[in-house]
C-alpha cells in the first residue's frame, strides 16, 4: 500500500536494501516509507524525535522483533502499515493515537488479552493471512476497541470468533475453515452492515442467527457448502446484496428472499447472485424476486459439476 501525502506534508521515502531504520530522519517528517527493505527489528530509539509522524509503512520487510518502547515518541501517528513481515504477536504499546493498523501476512498465531488496550481511537484493523486459529484469541483480546472495520480473512478459523468489538460495521472472515453459523455467533454485532463469510466450509446457518443483524446491507456467503437459501433472509429488512453463488443450492422457494407481507422490506435488493448452484433457474417462480429492484440484479448461470 502506497502512502499518498497531502502536498504540505513532508514524506521520507527510502530506497531498497536497508537492514535497519536510518538515523537522522528529519523531525518534521509526517509520512515515513520504509517498505520493501530487509529490516529485521525495530529498536527502542529508531523513531526518536519523530513526534509529528502521521503514517509509518514498514510493509514487506523481515521484522520479527519490536522493542516495547519503539513507538513511544509517535504521539500523533494514526496509520501503521506492518503487513508482510515475520511478527508472531501484535507489537506492544502501540500509540494511543492510532486509527488504522494493517498487519496482514505475518506469522501471528496468538492475540493476547489486552493486546489493543488503550487504543480507543482505532477504527480499522486488517489482520488477514495470519495462521491464527479461534483458540489464538485470548478472552479480552479486543477489549476496549471501538472498531468499524475488521478483517481476519485467509486464517485458520473454524468458527466465528467470540467477543469481537460490538461496534463493528464491517466484518470480513472470508477464506477460512468456518463450518457453520450457530445461533449466538453473531448476537453481539447489531451494528454490522457488511458481513463476509465467503470461501469457507459453511453447510448450515442456524435459523434466527442472522436476525441479530438488523442493519445488515450486504452478506457474502459465496463459495461455501450451503444446500438451501438461509431461512432468515425474508426478515432482513435492509439487506440489499446477498452472494450465494458457488454453493450446493438445488432449490429456491418463492418466499426464500422476500417477506410475504407488503411493505415489510425497507430496502429492495439490488444484487442476488445464485450462479454455479445446481438449481434450475427456469423452475424458480418470478414472484420469488418480487422485492428486487431490477431484474438485472439477479445473477443466475450455468452449473458445472
Amino acid at each position: 500500500m502506497g502512502l499518498h501525502p497531502a502536498p504540505d506534508f513532508f514524506m521520507c521515502d527510502f530506497a531498497d536494501g536497508l537492514t535497519e531504520v536510518p538515523k537522522n530522519i528529519p523531525s518534521d517528517t509526517k509520512f515515513l516509507d520504509l517498505q520493501n527493505n530487509r529490516i529485521t527489528e525495530l529498536k527502542e530509539n529508531d523513531f526518536r524525535g519523530l513526534t509529528n509522524l502521521y503514517a509509518l509503512s514498514v510493509r514487506n520487510n523481515k521484522i520479527s522483533k519490536v522493542h516495547p518502547k519503539t513507538f513511544a515518541p509517535l504521539k500523533r501517528m494514526q496509520k501503521l502499515y506492518f503487513s508482510k513481515n515475520l511478527m508472531s504477536t501484535i507489537p506492544k504499546n502501540l500509540p494511543a493515537s492510532l486509527v488504522e493498523l494493517r498487519i496482514h501476512e505475518n506469522r501471528i498465531k496468538k492475540v493476547a488479552a489486552g493486546a489493543f488496550s488503550g487504543l480507543g481511537n482505532m477504527n480499522c484493523i486488517e489482520m488477514g493471512a495470519n495462521p491464527i486459529q479461534n483458540s489464538g484469541f485470548e478472552p479480552g483480546a479486543f477489549k476496549g476497541l471501538r472498531l468499524n472495520f475488521l478483517r481476519i480473512s485467509d486464517a485458520k478459523l473454524t468458527g466465528v470468533p467470540k467477543d469481537l468489538p460490538d461496534s463493528l460495521h464491517e466484518l470480513h472472515l472470508d477464506h477460512n475453515q468456518i463450518q457453520a453459523v450457530e445461533l449466538e455467533d453473531l448476537s453481539r454485532y447489531k451494528n454490522l452492515y457488511r458481513l463476509g463469510l465467503g470461501f469457507n466450509h459453511i453447510r448450515n446457518i442456524e435459523q434466527s442467527s442472522l436476525l441479530y443483524l438488523p442493519r445488515l446491507r450486504e452478506l457474502h456467503l459465496d463459495n461455501n457448502r450451503l444446500t438451501h437459501v438461509p431461512q432468515d433472509l425474508p426478515n432482513m429488512k435492509y439487506l440489499q446484496v446477498v452472494y450465494l453463488h458457488s454453493n450446493n443450492i438445488s432449490q429456491v422457494g418463492v418466499d426464500d428472499f422476500c417477506p410475504r407481507g407488503f411493505g415489510m422490506k425497507k430496502a429492495f435488493y439490488n444484487g442476488i447472485s445464485l450462479f454455479e448452484n445446481p438449481v434450475n433457474y427456469w423452475e424458480v417462480q418470478p414472484a420469488t424476486f418480487r422485492c428486487v429492484g431490477d431484474r438485472f440484479a439477479i445473477q443466475f448461470g450455468n452449473y458445472k459439476k
